[in-house]
């Protein structure tokens, strides 16, 4: 099964998606994280990825669809979860277009819905383990008693730069602007559901595995 978690900044898509990576055997596909890796792998594909981030420039749509192609073509997994891509409808009708040449399907996008007065309080409440990423919130999960990362015991931890009010403010107009435009996208497509994206951790996973498993 390929799947999409949509929604906006801090709606939690992070932490669901590394739930279904532990309990489902998924691989998570972080645009982040396989530009990262490119860059460093001295591979053909990884020596242009450096070449543009170091000149300062954005990944071009094309690069970033090959990474996914490797990533397709390499690893096995009972299903793949897209992070990050695609953001816009260019990049999604590209993707349908690698997933049908390669004889595979997007079989679900589960939207996370959360109110922007709610993702202000979440995301200004928000910290992440220095080691492993782990996610943690003041209100919702806050760091440990003892100070130390319930995933690998590190005991450092970060808050983003741009995880306040007014960073947070420009990042959901350009969610607005240029991602939103998915979910009618989705919908017309019957592959789209939504969630309450409010809650506890474990009452989101099971709204989420209902919609999965439906």
């Amino acid at each position: 099964m390929n799947i999409i978690l949509l929604g906006p900044p801090g709606a939690g898509k992070g932490t669901q998606a590394r739930v279904l990576v532990e309990e489902r055997n998924m691989v998570q596909l972080s645009t982040g994280d396989m530009l990262r890796e490119a860059k460093d792998s001295g591979t053909e594909m990884g020596q242009k990825v450096a070449a543009v981030m170091a000149r300062g420039e954005l990944v071009t749509d094309e690069i970033v669809i090959g990474l996914i192609r490797e990533k397709l073509e390499t690893t096995k997994a009972e299903g793949f979860i897209f992070d990050g891509f695609p953001r816009t409808l260019k990049q999604a009708d590209a993707l349908a277009d690698l997933l049908k040449d390669m004889g595979q399907t997007l079989d679900k996008v589960v939207e996370l819905r959360v109110e922007d007065e709610a993702l202000v309080k979440r995301i200004t409440a928000r910290s992440t383990c220095g080691n492993c990423g782990e996610v943690y919130n003041d209100i919702t999960k806050p760091i440990p008693a003892d100070g130390k990362c319930e995933k690998c015991g590190n005991t450092a931890f970060k808050r983003r730069a741009d995880d306040n009010e007014e960073s947070l403010k420009k990042r959901l107009m350009e969610y607005y602007k240029q991602t939103s435009p998915l979910i009618g996208y989705y919908y017309a497509l019957r592959v789209h559901s939504r969630v309450d994206g409010l809650g506890e951790i474990d009452a989101i996973k099971s709204s989420i595995a209902e919609k999965l498993d439906a």
